[in-house]
């Protein structure tokens, strides 16, 4: 498909850049292809009414890390060189994959230090070697630390790598390491935040467990990949960057007896949906995975374990907003975004959210 056909037009005013507060006092755009009414104004607090005992919400337990690193390039007879990179995926204890910038002056044997900022040392604790260049700025690095002194390099040296639409317009601050973070997230590896789970608070927790509505955990460590923009005119030439991500079996088994008793599973956030479906066979049988996935939803996808999404509003052109628009359709999610933009949603990570049913085939 074309990529333009899922272009919209954005007000920059429409850009959130702090959260609701309480979370769950964020606004609920509810979007049913196929009930009437097809769009419904309310908030987040209200999701227990729209599900049913015996449904399972489905949650992202990642938890982000300070992944955006600051430092110097050192390379003999060259100047001391400003660098910055973002960490997306650990490749080994002492190896990261991350976005360099600027990443063309980088070549592989570089060495640098981070915890500098100019010519300035901060900490000088950390330091790697640039041990392969990709492209379009990719790097693998090897630190000289490894695995939890490596952890503790990182969260020392790092800071919370905002996305990109907030960090233009305000610096990274104390009240984001709390912000940009869920409620319930434990398994250290994200650099980016799953962010439908920010909408959560332990008062919506007791409301689902009323209501009967189960809880179950998936990690999929969300990379700095899903920040880049489709390049490409075609949705077909599209390459999606890795992620790793893991279902326990006895989840599997959960979900599976879920679907078997008539249950829906809604996912909360992209992220656990992209991870469950990678996770689930043709026949719709969710089954124990751990790996990496690429997977990319465009129009025309058949969804094999997912009822129910609940997500935030994306960006124009992006891959997220081609998987909402291949779960709700594309003319209703254009129909969705229409109405959240005129009548003053909230948009990206720290705005307001959706709870998409998914369209009838």
């Amino acid at each position: 498909m074309r990529v333009d056909e899922f272009d919209f037009d954005l007000p920059e005013e429409s850009i959130a850049l702090r959260p609701a507060s309480p979370r769950d006092h964020a606004r609920l755009l509810v979007v049913r292809p196929d009930g009437v009414p097809i769009l419904e104004d309310r908030n987040v607090y209200d999701l227990a009414s729209f599900l049913k005992p015996g449904d399972a919400l489905v949650f992202n337990d990642t938890k982000v890390i300070p992944a955006q690193l600051e430092g110097v390039r050192l390379r003999e007879g060259a100047e001391r060189t400003p660098v910055s990179c973002t960490l997306h995926m650990r490749v080994a204890a002492n190896r990261w994959r991350a976005f360099a910038r600027p990443g063309k002056r980088i070549k592989a044997g570089d060495r640098i230090e981070f915890g500098h900022s100019g010519e300035t040392c901060l900490l000088g604790t950390l330091a790697a070697t640039v041990a392969e260049k990709g492209e379009a700025g990719e790097i693998e690095l090897a630190f000289d630390l490894s695995g939890p002194d490596l952890d503790q390099a990182i969260a020392s040296v790092g800071h919370i790598p905002l996305p990109p639409y907030i960090a233009a317009k305000r610096p990274e601050d104390s009240q984001d390491r709390k912000d940009y973070q869920t409620i319930y997230a434990r398994e250290e590896g994200a650099v980016a935040a799953p962010t439908a789970g920010l909408h959560f608070t332990p008062a919506l927790f007791e409301k689902l467990d009323a209501a009967g509505v189960e809880r179950h955990f998936v990690t999929l460590h969300v990379g700095a990949g899903t920040f880049l923009p489709v390049k490409a005119d075609d949705t077909a030439d599209h390459k999606m960057h890795h992620e790793i991500g893991h279902v326990a079996a006895g989840t599997a088994a959960a979900l599976n007896a879920v679907k078997a008793r008539g249950g829906r599973i809604v996912c909360v956030g992209t992220t656990s949906l992209r991870l469950l479906e990678s996770a689930t066979t043709e026949a719709g049988e969710v089954l124990a995975w751990s790996g990496a996935t690429d997977i990319f939803i465009t129009p025309g996808y058949r969804f094999r374990a997912v009822d129910v999404l609940m997500t935030n509003f994306h960006l124009p052109r992006s891959t997220l907003f081609m998987l909402v628009s291949a779960f709700a359709g594309l003319e209703t999610m254009r129909a969705a975004y229409t109405h959240a933009i005129e009548t003053g949603y909230r948009f990206y990570s720290y705005g307001d959210s959706s709870l998409l049913f998914r369209k009838d085939p």
